[in-house]
């Protein structure tokens, strides 16, 4: 077993399950994290965790929790795209994204991540990329993204865990190392609100076509189906079940 999966089940086992959380992806509650095994390839940052599938060369999942407190923050810098250096197998490079006509898509945004220089430079990493349209990067995932920072502007803090979604693999893959592009892309929201936790799902399709937030939401059980993977795992499991399998639309804004 990992390093890093080991800190990852360490944290699952003696983190408590109440409403809160501290600055930072290290501090306070794991929430965001999905079910992990031994077989995942879990990779820990400052700012994100990531689940890495080294056939398609992009994440199986990134999670990471956003707080008002770090919306404060203003690092920016010019920062290259690059390899992960904590990931041990293989990567994408950045010359299967050039001339390919597609993004290298963040799936944490280096716009959450300014509380910190080091957070911020890891944003760039490809363990949180993945192709996507541009219209798509630049459109309806940045509502994905802005909806992200509203929530925890209005709650304190919103758990998150995003990544592709590979069906009949459309768009086929690209550059010499084959990075598979996704068809499609989900993101799941947990917010702790009076002591009740609710949940959400987002899925969008990687094209150009504007996709509005609401049109686009489903439960969280829906997601789970199409990923294949257990979002929101710490969570005590009637708790989990509760918030995953409806939407409390007056929680959302959307």
């Amino acid at each position: 077993m990992s390093r890093n999966l080991i800190l990852i089940l360490f944290v699952f086992i003696f983190s408590g399950f109440a409403c809160g959380s501290g600055p930072g992806a290290g501090d306070g509650l794991r929430l965001e994290l999905p079910a992990v095994t031994e077989k995942d390839d879990v990779v820990e940052h400052l700012g994100y965790v990531a689940s890495l599938n080294h056939d398609r060369l992009i994440p199986n999942w990134v999670a990471y929790e956003l707080t008002r407190e770090e919306l404060k923050g203003n690092e920016k810098r010019d920062t290259p795209f690059q390899w992960d250096p904590d990931v041990k197998g293989r990567q994408a490079w950045r010359e299967d994204y050039s001339g390919s006509g597609w993004d290298k898509g963040h799936m944490v945004p280096r716009s959450d991540l300014k509380w910190s220089a080091k957070a911020y430079s890891e944003s760039f990493y490809f363990s949180n990329i993945c192709p996507q349209n541009h219209e798509f990067n630049s459109g309806s995932w940045m509502t994905t993204e802005n909806m992200a920072k509203r929530l925890a502007n209005q709650y304190g803090s919103v758990y998150i865990v995003c990544g592709p979604l590979v069906f009949d693999n459309h768009f086929g893959t690209i550059g010499q190392h084959k990075v598979t592009v996704p068809d499609a892309f989900f993101k799941a929201f947990l917010i702790c609100d009076r002591g009740e936790y609710y949940a959400i799902g987002i899925v969008m399709r990687n094209w150009a076509e504007r996709q509005d937030l609401k049109a686009s939401a489903v439960t969280v059980d829906e997601v789970e189906e199409l990923c294949g993977f257990d979002l929101f795992s710490s969570l005590e499991r009637t708790v989990q079940e509760a918030a995953e399998s409806k939407i409390v639309w007056s929680k959302w804004g959307i």
